[in-house]
C-alpha cells in the first residue's frame, strides 16, 4: 500500500472530508479577495491536495485516487481493490453527488417566475440566442479535432462540449450590476432574467442530450429498459418526464402552501422541500433516463412558486450546501477528474480555442438579438457582456457529461481544464468589459435619464417604484 493511511472506515473519511473543507474555505477566501469565483478556488484546492500537481509530478499527494505512481497521506479505497463499494472513493462520490443535486435545486428555488414574465419576449430571445451560438460554435469547433476523441466518430462529445459552453452563470454579472447602479434598469433587468432563462433551457438541452447519449451507449435489452435504451424512446420519455413533473408540481405547490399557512417557517418545510428534489432527482434518472440534476432544478422551480417555503428553505439549504456538500463536489473535480499527466498540446489547444468560441458565442448571439431590439451598439455588447460569465452550472453541465453510464459517448476528464479556462477567463474579462462599457454612456441632458438607465417599469408598478431582482445568491 503506498498510502500512510487507507480510508475504509467511517473516521477516516471523516478526516479525509476535513482536509478538504479546510483547503477548499482557504482557496475558495484567496480567490474571493482576487475578485474571482470561490468554486474556482474549490477546484484549485481539489487540484492542490489530489494527485494532479504534487502526486503526479513530485510523486507525493495529500489525498491519492491511484497507488501505482505515487505515495499519498490518505489512500482512497476503492482505487485497486476491486470492492463493490469502497467508502473512500465511492463515499466521496456520494457527498458529490448530494452537492450537485443541492446546488441546483437552489438554482430552482432562487428562479422568479413572475420575474421572467416582466421581460417579456426580449429576454427570452436573447437567451436562446445565449444558448444557440455558444453551442454551434461549441459542436462546429469540435469536429476537426477527432484526434482527440471527438470529431465526427465521436458527434456524441462534440454536442457536449456544445451544451458546456452555453451555461451562464448570473453572480458575477449582477454584482457588477449593483456596483455601477444598474441592476434595476430596463437592459440590467433583461440581462438577469435572460441569464436566468438561458440555464432553463441549457439544462433542458443537456437533458436531451444525455438522454439520447445513453441510448446511444445502451446495449440490446428487451422489455421497458429496452424501450427507453431506443432514441425515440428516449426522446418520448423526456417529454412524458416534463408532463408528469410539472402536472405533480402543481399538486405540490398547493400542498406546501397549505402547509405554510399550518406550520410557517418551520424546519418540516426544508426537511419535506428535500424529500421532493431527491425523489425528482431518482425518478428523472431512473425512471424516465434524464439527467439527475434536471430533476433537482425543476423541484426548487416548482418550490420556487411559493414564497415563504422558497425563501426559507433557501436559506436552510445554504447553509448545508456551502458548508459542506458543494465544496466536496467542486473539491472532488480537482481531486478525480483533473490530470495532467499524458494531456496533450492539442487538448490545450482545444480548451483555448473553446474558451474563445464560448466567449464570442455569448457576445455575438445576445448582443445581436438585442441590437433587433432597438438597443444601440453599446447596449448590445453590454447584453452579450452580461451573458458571458460562467460559474457552477458549467462545472455541473461537464461533471454530467462525463457520467460513466454514458459509456464511450462520455466526455473524457481531459476536457475539464477547458471548463475551468472558460470560468477564469469569463471571470476576469466580464467585470472589466462591463465596467467599460458602461463608462462610454453618454452624458445625458441636466435633469433626464437615458432609456437605458431607467427603471423598468410595468402596468402595476408606479413610476419611482424600481423592479425587485432577487439577490444572487451567497457564497459564504
Amino acid at each position: 500500500m503506498n498510502g500512510v493511511f487507507l480510508i475504509d472506515n467511517g473516521l477516516g473519511f471523516v478526516a479525509v472530508l476535513a482536509i478538504i473543507l479546510l483547503f477548499t474555505k482557504l482557496f475558495g477566501l484567496l480567490f474571493r479577495k482576487i475578485g474571482l469565483p470561490q468554486v474556482l478556488g474549490y477546484i484549485i484546492a481539489g487540484i492542490v491536495i489530489g494527485p494532479a500537481i504534487f502526486g503526479d509530478w513530485c510523486g507525493f499527494s495529500l489525498i491519492g485516487t491511484e497507488s501505482d505512481r505515487y505515495h499519498c497521506l490518505f489512500l482512497l479505497s476503492g482505487t485497486e481493490d476491486g470492492a463493490p463499494f469502497a467508502l473512500g472513493k465511492d463515499g466521496l462520490l456520494i457527498f458529490s453527488k448530494i452537492g450537485v443535486l443541492l446546488l441546483m435545486f437552489s438554482t430552482g428555488l432562487e428562479t422568479d417566475l413572475r420575474e421572467l414574465k416582466k421581460t417579456g419576449l426580449a429576454a427570452s430571445l436573447i437567451a436562446c440566442a445565449g444558448v444557440a451560438a455558444p453551442m454551434v460554435l461549441g459542436i462546429v469547433i469540435s469536429l476537426p479535432f477527432g484526434g482527440i476523441g471527438l470529431g465526427t466518430a465521436n458527434i456524441y462529445r462534440c454536442v457536449f462540449i456544445g451544451a458546456i459552453l452555453t451555461a451562464t452563470s448570473v453572480a458575477i454579472t449582477v454584482s457588477v450590476l449593483k456596483e455601477l447602479g444598474k441592476i434595476s434598469t430596463k437592459l440590467g433587468t433583461t440581462i438577469i432574467s435572460a441569464a436566468i432563462i438561458d440555464d432553463v433551457i441549457g439544462i433542458i438541452v443537456l437533458s436531451v442530450v444525455t438522454g439520447i447519449a445513453k441510448a446511444g451507449a445502451a446495449e440490446a435489452v428487451g422489455g421497458f429498459a429496452g424501450f427507453k435504451a431506443t432514441i425515440y424512446g428516449t426522446i418520448i420519455m423526456i417529454v412524458v418526464f416534463f408532463i408528469v413533473a410539472i402536472g405533480l408540481g402543481f399538486g405540490i405547490s398547493k400542498l406546501f402552501r397549505w402547509m405554510e399557512i399550518k406550520w410557517p417557517k418551520t424546519r418540516r418545510l426544508s426537511i419535506f422541500s428535500l424529500v421532493v428534489c431527491f425523489l425528482y432527482a431518482w425518478a428523472a434518472e431512473e425512471i424516465f433516463g434524464v439527467a439527475d440534476i434536471t430533476g433537482a432544478f425543476l423541484a426548487g422551480l416548482i418550490l420556487s412558486t411559493t414564497r415563504v417555503t422558497r425563501d426559507y428553505t433557501d436559506r436552510k439549504v445554504e447553509i448545508n450546501t456551502y458548508t459542506l456538500f458543494a465544496p466536496v463536489f467542486f473539491a472532488n473535480i480537482g481531486i478525480s477528474n483533473i490530470t495532467f499527466v499524458g494531456m496533450s498540446g492539442m487538448v490545450i489547444l482545444f480548451a483555448f480555442l473553446a474558451v474563445i468560441m464560448g466567449l464570442l458565442g455569448k457576445i455575438v448571439g445576445c448582443g445581436t438579438v438585442a441590437k433587433g431590439f432597438k438597443y444601440n451598439l453599446r447596449e448590445s455588447s453590454i447584453a452579450g457582456v452580461g451573458m458571458m460569465a460562467r460559474g457552477e452550472v458549467a462545472l455541473i453541465v461537464t461533471a454530467t457529461a462525463m457520467n460513466p453510464a454514458l459509456g464511450e459517448n462520455a466526455l473524457p476528464a481531459q476536457f475539464m481544464i477547458m471548463t475551468v479556462l472558460l470560468i477564469l477567463v469569463s471571470s476576469i474579462l466580464t467585470p472589466i468589459l462591463l465596467k467599460w462599457l458602461y463608462g462610454k454612456e453618454p452624458k445625458t441632458p441636466a435633469g433626464g435619464i437615458s432609456e437605458e438607465s431607467a427603471p423598468l417599469q410595468t402596468a402595476t408598478e408606479s413610476p419611482t417604484e424600481p423592479v425587485e431582482i432577487a439577490d444572487a445568491p451567497a457564497n459564504e
